[in-house]
């Protein structure tokens, strides 16, 4: 067969979607793996529909799966798709207002029946009137194709479907010179158990890299190649915010030398964590499953109480719920971390969606004054080192910490240069084991002011800790109102002090001084970052600042943005992060507020800000 002649291209963004049972979550996965075997920079974006399981065929149950691949470095999942590849009407409906005018529409005629246009709000088949005009188009009856695919195997025609996916991959594997070996390892690993199942899902994908191969495409429809990428050498594996939390949190473990315990309850989009977390019980890891939020916190509070580094994950709602046993962590001075992998809110909002709106809840989100960390991770790699971060600070100053995620950096996945463990010092906690005569639990640590972390159990260190306030000279229950007033300040000094342990506020990108900066934090990075890429290459005078601490702020953050004409925070809340400078700093920092659901693209940022500068002037 004579080779075929590919196109280069130096980026492309696939977004696959179909109903929730179509199987997209996993074909974009794959075609992940594939691109990353092939040596490409990638950024991707799963998007799940809210519901457990709505109603086959309609608006509310489509799924999304975006992957943005180039030859050079990128940070974000890219803005709009060059391909969309929509398995039924709702997946086409849903996603066509997002493909970039030209692109290139794969289609699913066989799911374009009466019912399924009547339920998507068709009252035209849109294949066959004039919506699809500004496009490529390739229309295919992939359901049909795919039952002659597999034919072979008497699977029943509900089985034999399912393997439709399969056959869609293995068509964008052949459009875009992906390798197919990965996804038939990993079918036959999956099946193990069910080999006919196997096999089938590989006559598919092989059917449609075989139909890509031998069919004349339309004109203007080609085979295409996007090359390698050019990265800092060293070894590098796919991985997800969820995964590196868990492994930063196993490894920080290990370098505080004392085991780790998680106490969850599931709740997306942290779930995840406790599966990853549950791999690892040979690294000294207990998980522990709960019947609820509260019982998780506490089960985790117990285990700091004990000993172990107590962990609890969950989104927005169930921080919420554990509020008064964060207190509970706060007043006792015990190592706590909690994590937020926040999500759309309020209540139970956008169970699926991504959102930064948990700030002021972490920071201020509990009765009395009750300050603890707050740390936020900016990519997916970055989960990792945030997380040794927060156990280092948790068991270096006796207090509870607050790591932001959110539902785009969990589930999101990029290539990761895997670090050299060696090179990361580590800080083995000293439990209290001196005399007993004089002790008590609230002794201090005159540089950080944690107390003394008394193992339940140590001879001469009966001690008991309780919400209760506590008399600062004896640990004994106190409600002398000097004493209250005395530890609050206290505790919040303790915070603060955090911040000489944190690297000082830098310039991500760009100058000091420049005419604008703009100000981040979380998964806002690598919008920002390539905005302000973009923004200078028109010319203008912009810089980049991303906050990793939120609580405390960063030292010489206040002299950095004094030093700019002007302060944006683009955010995905309504303005919190701009409001808290605004209060703690002094500093005039404008709101650049998204609350939709979905992560910022570099278009629309570059745009606005473009326009509040020209405005200004």
């Amino acid at each position: 067969m004579q080779e075929t002649t590919r196109e280069d291209l130096d980026s492309v963004v696939i977004r696959f979607a179909g109903d929730s049972g179509d199987g997209m979550q996993l074909t974009g996965s794959q075609f992940t793996s594939a691109t990353a075997l092939m040596g490409n920079d990638l950024a991707t974006f799963p998007d799940f529909p809210a519901e457990i399981r709505a109603p086959a065929g309609t608006l509310y149950g489509v799924s999304g799966f975006q992957i943005h691949f180039a030859d050079h470095d990128i940070l974000t999942p890219g803005d709009a798709p060059d391909v969309l590849v929509a398995m039924n009407p709702a997946a086409l409906k849903v996603n066509l207002p997002m493909l970039n005018r030209g692109g290139l529409v794969v289609v699913n005629r066989g799911a374009f029946t009466k019912s399924n246009l009547k339920k998507a709000g068709y009252e035209e088949n849109p294949l066959d009137d004039n919506t699809l005009d500004p496009f490529r188009v390739l229309d295919l009856d992939i359901s049909k194709m795919t039952l002659e695919a597999v034919k072979e195997f008497d699977l029943g025609a509900k089985a034999a479907g399912r393997c439709k996916n399969m056959w869609t991959l293995g068509l964008m594997f052949w459009l875009f010179g992906r390798d197919r070996q990965s996804t038939v390892a990993w079918l036959r690993e999956k099946f193990a158990k069910k080999p006919k199942v196997a096999e089938a899902n590989i006559a598919a994908l092989n059917a449609g890299h075989i139909y890509g191969e031998t069919a004349e495409l339309p004109s203007g429809i080609g085979a295409y190649n996007v090359p390698k990428a050019t990265l800092e050498a060293g070894e590098y594996r796919n991985i997800d915010g969820n995964l590196a939390l868990a492994w930063g949190l196993t490894h920080g473990a290990k370098l505080a030398n004392i085991p780790l315990f998680y106490g969850s309850y599931p709740i997306t989009p942290a779930s995840s964590l406790l599966h990853n977390l549950a791999k690892l019980k040979n690294f000294g890891v207990a998980t522990f499953q709960a019947e609820d939020e509260i019982a998780a916190v506490c089960a985790a509070i117990g285990a700091s109480f004990g000993g172990s580094l107590g962990v609890t994950g969950t989104s927005g709602p169930g921080v919420a719920l554990k509020a008064e046993a964060i207190g509970l962590a706060i007043s006792t001075e015990l190592p706590l971390i909690i994590v937020d992998v926040q999500r759309g809110g309020p209540s139970t909002g956008l169970p699926t969606k991504t959102e930064q709106s948990d700030l002021f809840q972490a920071v201020w989100g509990r009765n009395g004054d009750a300050p603890l960390c707050v740390l936020a991770a900016s990519t997916p790699g970055d989960c990792f080192f945030r997380a040794i971060e927060a156990v280092k600070i948790a068991t270096k100053f006796m207090t509870p910490v607050m790591l932001l995620s959110d539902g785009y950096l969990a589930n999101g996945a990029e290539p990761w240069p895997i670090p050299d463990l060696g090179q990361i010092d580590d800080f083995p906690v000293s439990f209290y084991e001196g005399e007993a005569e004089g002790f008590h639990p609230y002794l201090r640590d005159e540089e950080t002011l944690a107390r003394v972390w008394p193992i339940p159990g140590t001879p001469g260190l009966q001690h008991r800790l309780g919400g209760l306030e506590k008399g600062q000279d004896s640990g004994n229950i106190s409600y002398d109102p000097d004493n209250h007033h005395a530890m609050t300040e206290l505790r919040a000094e303790k915070i603060q002090r955090i911040a000489q342990i944190l690297p000082e506020a830098t310039l991500d990108s760009g100058e000091a001084g420049a005419d604008l900066v703009l100000v981040g934090w979380g998964s806002t990075y690598g919008a920002i970052r390539q905005s302000c890429e973009r923004l200078r290459e028109q010319g203008k005078n912009v810089a980049h600042i991303h906050i990793h601490s939120i609580w405390p702020l960063p030292r010489g953050l206040k002299e950095l943005l004094s030093s700019f004409g002007r302060i944006i925070v683009p955010e995905m809340n309504n303005g919190q992060l701009a409001a808290l400078l605004r209060a703690e700093l002094g500093v005039n920092a404008e709101s650049y507020a998204k609350v939709a659901g979905q992560p910022f693209r570099i278009a629309e940022l570059t745009d606005e800000v473009a326009r509040r500068m020209e405005n200004a002037s």
